[in-house]
C-alpha cells in the first residue's frame, strides 16, 4: 500500500478560522488513522493576503489542538522548503515547461483591458471568461509584444470540448465541462504563480496522495486536472468537505460569534472539546457517539463517513461540551489552565494548592474557563456588591442584622483549624434550632453577606474556603452596614 500524505495549506492571514481548524482537523485524522504523513505547507504567494508574523496563530492553533506535523516550514522534511515564496524557481521551471511543450502561452492582455472587456460581455449577456484573445498569437507578433516590453502572464491552453470528471470521495463523480472553463492563468506577469499551478506543483512534488479541503475548491479541482493532464503526473484523491452554516443556514461569520482558535482559546474553552466538536461537523462515529477524545477519533476516522449535506454550526452544542469536559479534569488539571485566566483578571492564589480547592466548588457550574474569575471572585475581594433582589428578599427585612450577629458569633467559638465543612454545619444546625427557626432562614443571608450573591456552592463549602477571619469580618461588616441603614 502507498503511504498516505495529506497536507494542510493555508494562508499566512491570521487566525485559524473554524472551517480551516476543521479542514486541518480532518487531514490530521485521516493520516494518523492510515499510519501516513500530515504535511504543513504555508502557501503566501498571494501577497495581498499575506499578513506579518501571520504563520504563528497558524502553529500556535495546531498545537494547541494537538495536532503535530510530519513535515512543515518549522521543522523541514525531504521535500522542502514548505512555504511557497521559497519555491518559486520550481514554479518557473514548471512553466517553461508549458510553454516550450505549447500546452501554454503568453497572455500580454493588461489587467485594464481585461476588465474592459468583462464588462463588455456582462452588458451584453455573454461569458465574462477569457476570450482566448493571444492563445493563437503568431510567434511574430508575440516576439514583438515582448521586444516593446509588455508585461506577460502564463495561460493554460485548456481543451474547448468535452469535459473533466472529478471522482470525488466525499460527493461522487462532479463533471465540469470544459465549455464552461476559460484558459486560466498560471503565473502571473509579475511572476508569481497562480493558486492553482502552485497547488499542483507543490502537491507533485511533495507526493501528497490525497487531497481534503473545503467544498469551495470543488471548482478549482477541474482546472487542477487539467493540470496534472499537461504535466503527465498522477493526481492525488480528492475529498472536499460540507460547508459550516450557522443556525439561521447563513455562511458561518464573525457575525454568529467566536469563529477563530484564537478566540474560543481566549474565552477558555479546552481543546479537547474543541476538536470534538470540530470532528462532528460533517463526520460520524460508527457508533453514533457524540463525546469522545482524539485517540477514538483517530481509530475511527475515514474519509467514507463524511456527509455531503452542509454541517451547522451550533454554540451552545460545544459550550456543552466544554462543560462535559470541564468537569471531568482534576481539579489540579483544572487549576492548572484556568491560572492564566485568574491572574489576567487581576487574581493570583495563593498558596499555589489553593486555586485547586476554590475550582472544586464551582467546577459544576461554569462551562468555559473564562467563567473562572468571576465564579471565584468573591474569594479575592470583598468589595463586592449585594444582589439586588437578594438583598430585599434576605437583608432588608427586619431582624437581618441581628441573624448575621448571632451566626458571627456562634462561629467565633470554633477555634481557626477546626473551620471546616463539618464543623460550621453543626454550628448553623444548632443556631437554627435554638432560635426556633429553619436553618435556611441563617443561610441565605449568610451567603449574600459573604459573597454578594444568592447561588453558589454550598455555604459550609464557601465559610471553608474562605476561612474563620474573612467569614467573621464580612458578616460583621454586612450587620453593621444593616444597622446603619
Amino acid at each position: 500500500m502507498e503511504e498516505v500524505r495529506v497536507r494542510f495549506a493555508p494562508s499566512p492571514s491570521g487566525e485559524v478560522h473554524i472551517g480551516n481548524a476543521r479542514t486541518a482537523l480532518f487531514c490530521w485524522l485521516f493520516a494518523r488513522n492510515r499510519g501516513g504523513s500530515f504535511i504543513l505547507r504555508i502557501e503566501d504567494t498571494d501577497v495581498g493576503r499575506n499578513r506579518e508574523a501571520g504563520e504563528v496563530p497558524i502553529l500556535e492553533g495546531l498545537a494547541w489542538l494537538g495536532m503535530d506535523w510530519d513535515e512543515g516550514p518549522d521543522r523541514g522534511g525531504p521535500w522542502e522548503p514548505y512555504r511557497q515564496s521559497e519555491r518559486l524557481e520550481l514554479y518557473r521551471q514548471h512553466g517553461r515547461r508549458l510553454l516550450a511543450e505549447g500546452k501554454g502561452y503568453p497572455c500580454f492582455c493588461s489587467p485594464e483591458e481585461l476588465a474592459a472587456r468583462r464588462a463588455g460581455a456582462q452588458r451584453e449577456g455573454r461569458s465574462s471568461g477569457y476570450d482566448r484573445r493571444c492563445r493563437d498569437l503568431a510567434e511574430s507578433e508575440r516576439q514583438r509584444l515582448r521586444a516593446e516590453g509588455r508585461p506577460h502572464a502564463l495561460r493554460l491552453r485548456a481543451p474547448l470540448e468535452g469535459e473533466t470528471v472529478v471522482q470525488d470521495i466525499v460527493r461522487g463523480e462532479v463533471r465540469f465541462l470544459h465549455a464552461e472553463l476559460d484558459d486560466f492563468v498560471l503565473v502571473r506577469s509579475d511572476g508569481r504563480p497562480t493558486y492553482n499551478f502552485a497547488c499542483v506543483v507543490d502537491d507533485h512534488l511533495m507526493r501528497i496522495t490525497h487531497v481534503i479541503r473545503g467544498e469551495e475548491h470543488l471548482s478549482n479541482t477541474p482546472k487542477q486536472l487539467l493540470l496534472y493532464e499537461a504535466f503527465g503526473y498522477e493526481p492525488p484523491r480528492f475529498a472536499h468537505l460540507p460547508m459550516i452554516l450557522a443556525l439561521d443556514r447563513t455562511k458561518l461569520s464573525k457575525r454568529h460569534g467566536a469563529t477563530s482558535l484564537q478566540q474560543y482559546r481566549d474565552l477558555g474553552y479546552l481543546p479537547e472539546a474543541l476538536v470534538n466538536y470540530l470532528a462532528l461537523l460533517g463526520w460520524s462515529h460508527p457508533e453514533g457517539k457524540e463525546v469522545f477524545d482524539l485517540q477514538e477519533a483517530i481509530a475511527h476516522f475515514s474519509l467514507e463517513r463524511i456527509s455531503r449535506s452542509p454541517s451547522v454550526y451550533d454554540d451552545r452544542k460545544i459550550e456543552w461540551l466544554n462543560g462535559h469536559y470541564l468537569r471531568s479534569l482534576p481539579a489540579a488539571e483544572l487549576a492548572r489552565r484556568a491560572l492564566p485566566f485568574m491572574r489576567a483578571a487581576g487574581y493570583d492564589p495563593q498558596p499555589p494548592d489553593r486555586l485547586a480547592k476554590l475550582v472544586a466548588a464551582v467546577q459544576d457550574r461554569v462551562k468555559l474557563l473564562g467563567e473562572l474569575p468571576d465564579a471565584l471572585a468573591y474569594f479575592f475581594r470583598d468589595d463586592f456588591h449585594y444582589d439586588e433582589e437578594g438583598y430585599r428578599k434576605y437583608l432588608a427585612r427586619p431582624g437581618a442584622a441581628e441573624l448575621l450577629e448571632r451566626s458571627r458569633e456562634a462561629l467565633s467559638s470554633l477555634p481557626e483549624q477546626d473551620f471546616t465543612v463539618e464543623n460550621t454545619e453543626a454550628v448553623y444546625r444548632r443556631l437554627a434550632e435554638s432560635m426556633g427557626i429553619r436553618a435556611a432562614e441563617l443561610i441565605h443571608p449568610t451567603r449574600l453577606a459573604l459573597t454578594g450573591r444568592t447561588v453558589g456552592p454550598g455555604l459550609f463549602d464557601i465559610m471553608a474556603l474562605l476561612g474563620k477571619e474573612a467569614t467573621l469580618a464580612r458578616l460583621g461588616r454586612c450587620a453593621a452596614g444593616l444597622r446603619r441603614d
